[in-house]
């Protein structure tokens, strides 16, 4: 029978999560990785697998905690309100003081080089998958008579996407909150972007 853990698995993750959120995948040691979660290489093989697995573990925690407003945002009953509730959540989190500036899913692989091309390759689908989600959503909406049947549905999550990607970008190069408000602010005032 094992000694068991002499630490908090939650906390430990949380605080490996911080440490990938800033430093990307690849700019995360194993020795900066131990010593944020207070525990040995071999509590952490140990507790979550190697490196690989501890990001993945990181991440889900990140989508489901401070990126969970992704979610919440597609539950808006209306295109507008979604995007609304999508890009002020990205400004918040991406400018949380209590948390690294930008988005995990940015930062974690922007910096990625060949040994990382595996967590690179995920973050790409993770990416695509929440564009993926938004179509969706944009369909329903024009389903719904909430946009015009002329609105090209792929385009609109590629251009809201994009908008998000660029506004955790700007974080990361010291745009403040308030500047990334007003960002916000003239994609809706231009919404949507179509003819109707």
């Amino acid at each position: 029978m094992g000694r068991p853990r002499e630490f908090d698995l939650d906390q430990a993750l949380e605080n490996a999560l911080h440490v990938f959120w800033e430093k990307g995948y690849e700019g995360a040691s194993m020795a900066d990785l131990t010593e944020a979660m207070g525990i040995t290489k071999p509590s952490l093989y140990a507790a979550f697998g190697n490196k690989e697995e501890l990001f993945r573990k990181a991440f889900d925690s990140y989508v489901d905690g401070p990126a969970g407003y992704a979610k919440l945002a597609l539950l808006q009953p209306t295109a507008r309100a979604v995007i609304e509730r999508l890009l002020y959540g990205e400004v918040d989190a991406v400018t949380d003081p209590d948390c690294p500036a930008g988005c995990l899913s940015i930062n974690g692989a922007l910096t990625c080089g060949d040994a990382a091309e595996s967590i690179k390759q995920e973050l790409m689908t993770r990416r695509a998958q929440g564009e993926d989600d938004l179509r969706q959503r944009f369909e329903r909406a024009q389903a719904e008579g909430d946009l015009p049947d002329s609105a090209d549905a792929t385009t609109l999550a590629r251009y809201i996407s994009t908008i998000a990607q660029g506004i955790a970008v700007q974080a990361v190069g010291g745009a403040k909150r308030d500047e990334l408000k007003k960002i916000v602010e003239m994609v809706l005032m231009t919404w949507p972007p179509v003819a109707a």
